[in-house]
């Protein structure tokens, strides 16, 4: 209502009259296939929604007939998150549009680490390590692919996460596009201080080792900055964006 900026008021009193003439399309999920249904049977308005039998509608439309009945009737019970409630985390990812495009999988590989540095990070602010690595890959035709795989061990090593994600990406990216955007992202999560049963392919003293390292590192980048410490092939021209649209934070989800 009155997009795109101006705020509409809503109210328990004026609901009915703001809200009820508008065409039932209006609804969350009431897509037109649904909206043809309820339009054939002489119902157009979210009021009309509202003052239909609710058995009528789960007769013509199934589950979701009740659910709209609810919603035009002002009386969704969805629950409602508490000011203080923080959603667990499921994965951590981060993704970047790129300003022009990839052209070779070096350039690929060099984004894709740059962005593992803050999946580390976020990782290691957390306490928790991966299982898995998920990548998204949007073309310049902005057709979109996603890959994911199973890591050996739990990591949250920056190095180790590329290193999966950039694999998934020669084995399974086709190059019929260039590349335009790169997300990568942890995912499986567990608390780092869970145990792990080893395997014999991995080198827990070197795994140990560099976990440490990466903790130094992840120090001195607290104290002076990001870019105190940086591999060298992240010194050459990323085609990332570096006026902060990458730390946007976008809204979440509905609470359920």
């Amino acid at each position: 209502m009155k997009k795109p900026d101006a705020v509409t008021e809503i109210s328990l009193e004026d609901f009915r009259e703001k809200v009820w003439p508008l065409h039932c399309s209006e609804m969350i999920y009431c897509g037109p296939a649904t909206a043809r249904k309820l339009e054939n049977c002489g119902i157009r308005t979210i009021g009309d929604v509202a003052q239909t039998d609710p058995a009528f509608l789960k007769r013509l439309l199934g589950v979701n007939g009740p659910a709209l009945w609810q919603y035009a009737a002002g009386q969704d019970m969805s629950r409602v998150a508490h000011k203080d409630h923080v959603s667990p985390i499921k994965s951590v990812g981060h993704g970047i549009t790129c300003v022009t495009d990839l052209v070779n999988e070096e350039e690929v590989f060099r984004v894709m680490l740059e962005l593992a540095q803050d999946v580390g990070h976020r990782l290691s602010v957390h306490e928790l390590t991966a299982r898995g690595v998920q990548i998204s890959i949007r073309a310049n035709d902005l057709i979109g692919f996603q890959f994911r795989c199973r890591l050996p061990v739990r990591t949250q090593l920056p190095a180790e996460i590329t290193a999966a994600g950039f694999r998934l990406f020669q084995e399974r990216y086709k190059w019929n596009n260039l590349v335009r955007a790169v997300c990568i992202r942890a995912i499986d999560l567990a608390p780092k201080a869970l145990p792990e049963q080893l395997t014999v392919f991995d080198d827990a003293e070197r795994r140990d080792r560099m976990e440490r390292l990466q903790d130094a590192i992840e120090d001195v980048r607290t104290r002076y900055g990001k870019r105190a410490l940086t591999y060298a092939a992240l010194l050459k021209d990323l085609k990332m964006p570096d006026d902060g649209r990458d730390s946007v934070k976008m809204p979440g989800l509905m609470y359920s």
